[in-house]
């Protein structure tokens, strides 16, 4: 059977790939209104000057995605590997992060309210921290 950490761990893979599906099927179709050729010279910045902020916003949340959260997957997996990927503290302190990540998500890819954003953020960074403090005590 296994480790019940793993839920919120595939969970927020998930959730990442809707982000990813999201970030193109908004980012494509702008493109196309912006008649942005395909050209390799192109910068990344150069990309996003000529995308409106709301469609930018998609992209940016989901790079987001592929930074704090692998610090997450790292804790997780610790967790399940190290025999307390059961225990429902930290499976509560999984899902609750994968929550909050998603609500940061859904903020910063509509409305985009900064604080309200770093506000969710810091506290998903709380939830993590005890995650992986939890887990360390346990390996170490």
């Amino acid at each position: 059977m296994a480790s019940p950490i793993l839920g919120p761990v595939i969970a927020l893979v998930l959730w990442s790939l809707v982000m990813w599906l999201w970030l193109y099927a908004t980012r494509i179709p702008a493109m196309q209104r912006a008649k942005i050729a395909l050209d390799p010279s192109l910068t990344a910045a150069d990309l996003a000057s000529r995308l409106p902020p709301n469609v930018r916003w998609k992209a940016d949340n989901y790079n987001h995605l592929m930074e704090q959260p692998t610090i997450f997957y790292a804790a997780a997996l610790a967790a399940a590997v190290a025999g307390v990927g059961g225990d429902p503290i930290n499976v509560g302190l999984a899902w609750g992060y994968v929550g909050l990540r998603v609500v940061h998500s859904l903020v910063q890819a509509t409305a985009n309210i900064i604080m309200l954003r770093f506000a969710i953020f810091m506290i998903a960074s709380i939830v993590l921290a005890v995650l992986a403090v939890r887990t360390a005590m346990v390996v170490f």
